[in-house]
């Protein structure tokens, strides 16, 4: 990818649709197949009866995590969404493109560097 040819939508999409099959498949070696959460507690209360606090740490540890890749699986979603909408590459808050190099560093990217910036501030 050169700086004078941004990528093409479907080259951005393919990267989309590897990273979420990528995350998919890590989510569930994790947890050793596809669990469920009412698994992964259930699994937890039986071992807090060994060790309380170390399984209230491991639960909170996997619950961040799941929480974490549960919303990376919603940005490459949304960001699915705005290539299939024709609205990807454009700021969700200002309509301005967002520049190639940004996205290809930040393929989920769904904010100019100013509207980001903002936001980040905002919280």
């Amino acid at each position: 990818m050169t700086s004078s040819h941004a990528p093409t939508p479907s080259l951005y999409r393919e990267r989309l649709l590897h990273e979420r099959a990528h995350l998919l498949q890590r989510i569930a070696q994790e947890r050793g197949g596809k669990v469920s959460r009412a698994d992964m507690a259930a699994e937890h209360d039986v071992r807090s009866l060994d060790d309380r606090a170390q399984a209230l740490s491991e639960r909170n540890d996997e619950f961040a995590m799941n929480e974490h890749e549960t919303a990376q699986l919603g940005d490459i979603e949304a960001a699915l969404e705005r290539i299939q909408s024709g609205h990807y590459g454009k700021c969700t808050d200002c309509d301005a493109p967002i520049p190639p190099a940004r996205l290809i560093a930040y393929p989920t990217a769904k904010r100019c560097i100013d509207c980001q910036t903002l936001a980040e501030q905002r919280r």
